[in-house]
C-alpha cells in the first residue's frame, strides 16, 4: 500500500469560496487504481513557504505527496517554485509525459509549469489544479508511481 498526501493550493478553496474537485479527482483516481491509501488531504492557500512547509512536513511520512493547482501562469501561481527549493533530486519525465499526453486534449497542456521529485523518502508531483487536467493527467503516469517508490526506497529495477 503506498500512502499518500493530498495538497490542493488555492487560496479561493482555502477560503471556502470555491469547492475543491481536483484533490477529489486525485482521491477518485487513487481509490479506483487501489494499492493507494490517502492519509493526508488539506486545501492550502497559494503561498510559497506555506507550500514549502507542508511538502517538507509530509516528506518521510508518506510515499507519495500529490500537489494539485498553482501550477499556471496566474500571479500567484508558485507551486512549482515551492517544490524544486524543497527537493533533493528533480524528476522530469513524470511531468513532460503528462505534458505530451494533454497535448492530445489541448495545446494549453503546453502551458502548464508542474515539476516533481523527491524529498527524502517522499515522491513529489505537481498536478494542475483543473480536474479535468488531474483526470487525463494522472492515469498516464500512474502505473509508474510504484517502480519510482521502489527506487526511492533501495529497491532498486525489476
Amino acid at each position: 500500500m503506498i500512502d499518500v498526501a493530498i495538497i490542493t493550493v488555492s487560496t479561493s478553496c482555502s477560503r471556502g469560496e470555491r469547492e475543491d474537485l481536483s484533490g477529489k479527482e486525485i482521491k477518485k483516481i487513487l481509490e479506483e487504481k487501489g494499492g493507494y491509501q490517502v492519509l493526508y488531504y488539506e486545501i492550502i492557500p497559494d503561498d510559497k513557504e506555506l507550500i514549502q512547509n507542508r511538502l517538507i512536513y509530509y516528506s518521510g511520512k508518506v510515499d507519495l505527496i500529490l500537489t494539485t493547482g498553482g501550477t499556471g501562469l496566474g500571479p500567484h501561481d508558485v507551486t512549482p517554485e515551492a517544490t524544486l527549493e524543497v527537493i533533493d533530486k528533480f524528476i522530469p519525465g513524470f511531468n513532460e509525459f503528462m505534458m505530451f499526453e494533454g497535448l492530445k486534449y489541448t495545446k494549453r497542456a503546453l502551458l502548464s509549469r508542474g515539476v516533481s521529485g523527491v524529498r527524502g523518502g517522499s515522491l513529489i508531483i505537481n498536478l494542475p489544479g483543473s480536474p479535468k487536467a488531474v483526470k487525463e493527467g494522472l492515469p498516464t503516469i500512474i502505473d509508474v508511481i510504484p517502480h519510482a517508490i521502489d527506487m526511492i526506497n533501495g529497491k532498486g529495477h525489476d
